[in-house]
């Protein structure tokens, strides 16, 4: 899996980017099939610092979070919990639309074949 991190309007610290990579990594034991995560963090906004994370999955469309706050330590949870939510509810949509079989289905209660 690629992680791509960059930051607009500033620079980020090696900790705060190896804090980040490590954060962004805890996402794919939600969901394993994905490709690369890119995070933007915005420091345009000295005092409210936003970061966005785009996670791209096999055979579905980008996730994506976004995530304003007082801090980048912040914002970056925040963004992550958005994430394994939508990591998790698609996860489960997978494994909740599957047919039963004919092992599966009951008999009639009356015993009689229908």
């Amino acid at each position: 899996m690629q992680i791509n991190i960059s930051a607009r309007h500033g620079h980020l610290s090696p900790a705060t980017q190896e804090r980040i990579k490590e954060k962004v990594e805890s996402v794919r034991k939600f969901y394993d099939r994905l490709t690369s995560i890119h995070v933007i963090v915005d420091l345009s906004h000295k005092d409210s610092p936003s970061v966005e994370i785009t996670a791209h999955a096999e055979h579905h469309d980008p996730f994506a979070a976004t995530v304003q706050s007082d801090s980048v330590h912040a914002a970056l949870d925040g963004a992550v919990d958005k994430l394994e939510q939508q990591l998790r509810k698609h996860k489960e949509r997978l494994k909740d639309h599957k047919a039963s079989g004919h092992k599966h289905l009951e008999p009639p209660a009356d015993g009689e074949p229908s």
